[in-house]
């Protein structure tokens, strides 16, 4: 039986670890040849060679988001080497703590350049090459993008313009008539090394507030998700089993934001 995604070619950006890497294993899993991109080379070749003793294919390659010239030269370079591009995941981001008083400009300006600027240039640059032939265009948002947390001030404002931005791509290409999909996913709180890092930098009261609270407040058995369950999202997105499916926003939080 084919895999849900024989014969694609997926970029994932940030695929070097946690939800992007997780979702470069899931994809290759399913048939698709994945272009494995992040800013860290070594993390990415990693992946790769997990993907490809496991009998997938798979290729790494070193990517800042924020390099506008990179992102045209690297889908082009993978349009040419592979036939096409049909699937663009946008997953690289940061997340640095700090309440509206406490973050500086600096890490404001960060943030938004890598979490906003780079899902922005990403899916201009795969729409322009999807425009013929189609595609899927997954933008990882969160649910900070939805509702607020007072201290990821800088994060809340990319990932709520994540959101509309995503919506905003998904009527031009409706508009144009071309056979693109542009989809968000949200995920809550998932065990990822970027989430336990952005926690233990936090004052310890802070944390132990946090900790008090998830175990509260996600319904689903009170704990954080795994990065699997949002490559699976991922994997429904990029699929054609998601044929009807633009503008549309993929909660994966346990229940989180049902409060």
């Amino acid at each position: 039986m084919a895999g849900r995604l024989e014969g694609k070619v997926a970029l994932v950006t940030g695929g070097g670890a946690g939800i992007g890497a997780a979702t470069c294993r899931r994809f290759a899993e399913e048939g698709a040849l994945v272009v494995v991109t992040d800013v860290n080379g070594d993390s990415a070749r990693r992946v790769v060679a997990e993907i490809t003793a496991a009998g997938g294919r798979a290729e790494a390659r070193v990517q800042d988001v924020t390099d506008e010239p990179l992102w045209d030269s690297l889908v082009a370079d993978v349009v040419a080497a592979h036939g096409g591009l049909h699937v663009l995941v946008n997953n690289a981001g940061i997340a640095i703590p700090g309440t509206v008083e406490e973050v500086t400009l600096a890490d404001w300006r960060l943030t938004q350049a890598i979490n906003g600027e780079g899902v922005f240039m990403g899916t201009r640059a795969a729409i322009r090459a999807m425009k013929e032939s189609g595609g899927s265009i997954i933008n990882i948002s969160s649910i900070e993008g939805i509702i607020g947390e007072a201290h990821t001030a800088a994060y809340n404002y990319n990932k709520g313009g994540v959101r509309i931005f995503t919506k905003s791509a998904a009527l031009h290409c409706c508009k144009e008539g071309y056979p693109i999909r542009v989809n968000s996913v949200h995920p809550g709180f998932i065990l990822t090394a970027m989430v336990e890092e952005g926690i233990g930098s936090m004052p310890e009261e802070i944390q132990a507030e946090m900790s008090e609270r998830l175990a509260r407040e996600i319904p689903l058995g009170g704990a954080m998700g795994e990065p699997l369950d949002i490559a699976n999202g991922c994997l429904f997105l990029a699929s054609e089993e998601s044929k009807y499916m633009t503008g549309s926003e993929l909660i994966i939080d346990g229940g989180y934001t049902c409060h």
